[in-house]
């Protein structure tokens, strides 16, 4: 079978390998679709705290696919079913699994991280770990079901946002554009900001997607906000970029009063002074990861047409060529690249 296989920094092949069987409680599944995100990209550059991945490693922790092969354990799911995988799989015995924390699980593995994942044409996994996909929805969106998940969270559980209210979404990347896209669905008033490097693709996608959008380095998004909130300031700012900045912008952003949810991962310290989040009594929190309970919401997002997942998702990229996805995505020419094995 064909497989995505990172062997290096900034290095991934397609190779052969011999497609898996599965154990006693384990299901075959055959991929569909199977996106990159902003993980698989610092992951394949292998830096910034993702040098503990053992190469060489089939990558890919979001896909979808068809059940065709179960062990004999297995009675939560058959041959034929279309599943998506839940790739961040928890011990189920720290004392944060036991607390209703799975996702900040202290024992995690990930798929395509801690063991092989879904870049291929065939991957065994624990079927525990499968979510049903519903009749309604189809495999090749379904593939996005991990990344909306993860926008789920970060909108219906970590959040307080209604409809009506005015929400900024910082950082036009694939979480970016989900969180943006689940808080427009309910009703929200959202403004997307990016940087120049977006204008290209990221923010006339956005646009394309009916949701307003600012370049953060030519306009004056003091001014945009004043524009956009009547003056008061943002109820809430969801900070997606991954870089201190984007916290201590947020925070300038949002009104006295509002909140602040921080969803990417800021490599760099922040110098962000706490006065005015005390001053304004700003709520800052943190979403991080999802639930199999997200998992159920992102499902259900897809099954009622919510979002515009035709849209999002770049199918341009061939599975014969991924270091081509690979780099156009770090240099922010594409936003949900996704490689389809299979229909």
């Amino acid at each position: 079978m064909r497989a995505i296989v990172q062997t290096g920094a900034n290095s991934v092949e397609v190779q052969e390998r011999e497609r898996p069987s599965p154990a006693d409680d384990e299901a075959l599944v055959r991929v569909h679709s199977a996106g990159l995100c902003g993980s698989d990209a610092h992951a394949y550059q292998y830096e910034g705290g993702y040098e503990w991945v053992a190469l060489p490693r089939i990558m890919g922790h979001e896909y979808s696919g068809e059940v065709v092969e179960v062990g004999r354990e297995v009675t939560s799911v058959e041959p034929g079913d279309e599943v998506v995988e839940e790739p961040v799989h928890d011990c189920g015995d720290c004392f944060q699994c036991k607390n209703g924390q799975a996702n900040v699980c202290r024992n995690v593995s990930i798929s395509g991280m801690h063991c092989d994942g879904g870049y291929a044409d065939f991957v065994a996994v624990d079927a525990g770990h499968l979510h049903r996909v519903p009749d309604e929805v189809q495999l090749a969106h379904a593939g996005l079901t991990e990344p909306t998940s993860v926008a789920a969270r970060a909108v219906f559980t970590r959040s307080n946002v209604q409809a009506g209210q005015t929400v900024l979404v910082e950082g036009p990347g694939p979480i970016g554009v989900l969180v943006a896209s689940i808080a427009d669905s309910i009703g929200a008033n959202v403004l997307v900001s990016g940087l120049e490097t977006d204008a290209e693709y990221r923010l006339p996608l956005v646009d394309e997607l009916g949701i307003d959008t600012v370049d953060a380095q030519t306009a004056d998004l003091a001014a945009e906000r004043d524009d956009f909130t009547d003056g008061y300031g943002f109820d809430a700012v969801f900070d997606t970029t991954g870089h201190h900045s984007g916290i201590e912008t947020a925070v300038e952003q949002v009104r006295r009063g509002g909140e602040v949810v921080i969803v990417g991962l800021p490599g760099d310290p922040s110098e962000l002074s706490v006065a005015p989040i005390v001053r304004g009594e700003m709520v800052l929190n943190t979403s991080y990861g999802s639930t199999w309970r997200n998992f159920e919401q992102a499902l259900g997002l897809m099954r009622t047409r919510s979002i515009d997942f035709d849209a999002i998702a770049d199918t341009s990229y061939d599975v014969s060529d991924p270091e081509t996805a690979f780099e156009a995505f770090l240099r922010s020419e594409t936003c949900k690249p996704v490689f389809r094995f299979g229909g």
